[in-house]
């Protein structure tokens, strides 16, 4: 299912939505300076680390497309690091919209939904995999 366009005075909106773990990101691309703004805050304001910023920036450095687009992305649920991966898948699927990046985006990974998750807590563990201390006497 192709991203959602639409059209604005000043240009076009690209969307994308990302997932990783619980979080979700809401992505639009704008045709811009290189801004990139989460929640309403610098991305590295928000993010706290330039790892984070740079893996969720990762899509622009492989097509090349660096400053050329404004983010403006609306994270919930999850922590700062399954957010900053949400927000790469999100602006993958609108970079794919908003040029022919597919063969780029798809050769890095990017397109790709981790699909790892929190194991559950299972009955009579400690945690999902950790057992009890074994007492032989």
């Amino acid at each position: 299912m192709p991203a959602k366009t639409s059209k604005k005075k000043n240009g076009t909106l690209y969307y994308g939505t990302g997932r990783r773990k619980e979080a979700i990101a809401r992505v639009r691309l704008a045709p811009g300076k290189g801004a990139f703004v989460v929640n309403g805050k610098d991305a590295l304001a928000y993010f706290g680390r330039q790892q984070l910023v740079d893996t969720a920036l990762a899509p622009f450095k492989v097509t090349d497309t660096q400053k050329q687009y404004d983010v403006i992305v609306t994270c919930t649920g999850g922590g700062i690091s399954g957010q900053a991966g949400a927000v790469r898948l999100g602006i993958s699927r609108a970079l794919l919209d908003a040029g022919d990046y597919r063969h780029d985006l798809k050769h890095a990974g990017f397109l790709t939904r981790d699909a790892r998750a929190v194991e559950r807590k299972k009955y009579g563990l400690k945690k999902a995999r950790k057992r009890p201390q074994f007492s032989k006497r």
